[in-house]
């Protein structure tokens, strides 16, 4: 594995890019084939990558319409070629701002929906900006030239909030943090996302790569060559976001918050119905307490600090659900009772195996002396 910091592009490449004549073969076979052939969702983007050009935004040479596969005529691997690596959802497509280099991210959607009027909503002044404002910025909004009702949605590129995995308590309290204020901040808005869910929450994850990385082959360089070490988000702090505000509610000033609908992704929810109404508000708030249980409080050890508020964000009865300002006052009041050494504390699986455990700990014992030692020193 090859620390990020000492990743050096295409110079002097490894030799595990390179393969035998008789590899080489085999993968000239696959190619002709057509393993490694653009797939529907991937002609889509090709397809506009002239006009998304045009307007600004370069797509990687693999979506440019006379591309043919770089390893053709060489021995090089093609797991090891950046135009190798596919596309892995269809609706949004990587790209750099050709303006100033930000890679971003192209979401293709309905020219009309409600997600476009909540982003616009999200993005006027004053708001955009704002330090609680949590939802994923949109810089621009277009057309899409070859469908009417549709239109193109650029964003910062972000990369799924668990990815890297978290590796500290401290990590795990500023996530809390941070998507109650955004909820809270939301809600202070009269928006309700509807379906918060872990896969539409993502992080900036630039301070913790900060040479860049592969926007799909996410624990690459951006080459797709070398393998990269992550910093710990504990020594460098990210931003969380909330995105995809497909099926999310703006509320007029004074009007009830309480809808019908079964969609999200959460399914454990209590009282989605397509004839009853509930309060859209209490259903983020609920499936936010889901997430904090399955994927820490439940994953790992020593986050039961977090258990009364997560029983109170995941009561059967939305009535009995605390409102994201109350929960966040909740939050605040439990990370004051905790000790400032208990936040770099590692977290330690639950399904964890006991010389996995002591290996880890005295990895985590190691790594917190140095810390101590630098901060020492000086």
């Amino acid at each position: 594995m090859l620390d990020h910091r000492s990743a050096n592009g295409n110079a002097n490449l490894p030799s595990y890019v390179f393969c035998s004549s008789e590899q080489s073969q085999h993968h000239a076979e696959e190619t002709r084939k057509g393993i490694y052939a653009l797939h529907p969702g991937e002609i889509f983007w090709r397809d506009r990558q002239p006009y998304l050009n045009d307007h600004g935004y370069a797509l990687r040479p693999r979506y440019h319409p006379d591309w043919s596969p770089s390893w053709e005529g060489t021995n090089m691997d093609p797991m090891f070629c950046e135009d190798s690596i596919a596309l892995r959802i269809n609706m949004v497509i990587d790209a750099t701002r050709k303006s100033d280099g930000l890679l971003v991210s192209i979401k293709t959607v309905k020219r009309d929906g409600e997600e476009v009027r909540i982003a616009n909503y999200l993005s006027r002044p004053g708001v955009s900006l704002h330090p609680l404002n949590r939802c994923v910025r949109v810089l621009d909004i277009f057309p899409d030239p070859f469908d009417q009702n549709a239109a193109f949605m650029a964003m910062p590129y972000l990369r799924p909030f668990d990815n890297p995995e978290f590796g500290a308590i401290g990590e795990v309290t500023e996530f809390v943090r941070q998507t109650l204020e955004g909820l809270s901040f939301l809600h202070g808005q009269r928006v309700a996302h509807r379906d918060c869910a872990a896969a539409n929450i993502m992080m900036d994850g630039a301070p913790l790569y900060p040479q860049g990385h592969h926007p799909v082959r996410r624990e690459s360089s951006p080459n797709g060559i070398y393998l990269l070490s992550p910093f710990s988000r504990l020594d460098h702090p990210v931003q969380y976001y909330f995105i995809d505000f497909g099926i999310s509610s703006l509320f007029e000033d004074g009007e009830s918050p309480y809808v019908v609908g079964r969609k999200g992704r959460d399914k454990e929810l209590p009282e989605l119905s397509d004839d009853i109404p509930y309060n859209a508000y209490k259903v983020d708030i609920f499936i936010l307490g889901n997430l904090f249980k399955k994927d820490f409080v439940q994953k790992y050890h020593g986050l039961e600090f977090l258990e009364p508020l997560v029983k109170a964000m995941t009561a059967r009865d939305p009535a009995h659900r605390p409102d994201a300002e109350v929960a966040l006052t909740v939050y605040h009041d439990i990370r004051r009772g905790l000790n400032p050494p208990l936040l770099r504390w590692r977290l330690r699986p639950r399904d964890e195996s006991a010389p996995e455990r002591i290996l880890y700990d005295s990895v985590a014992v190691a790594r917190e002396g140095i810390y101590r030692l630098k901060h020492i020193v000086g």
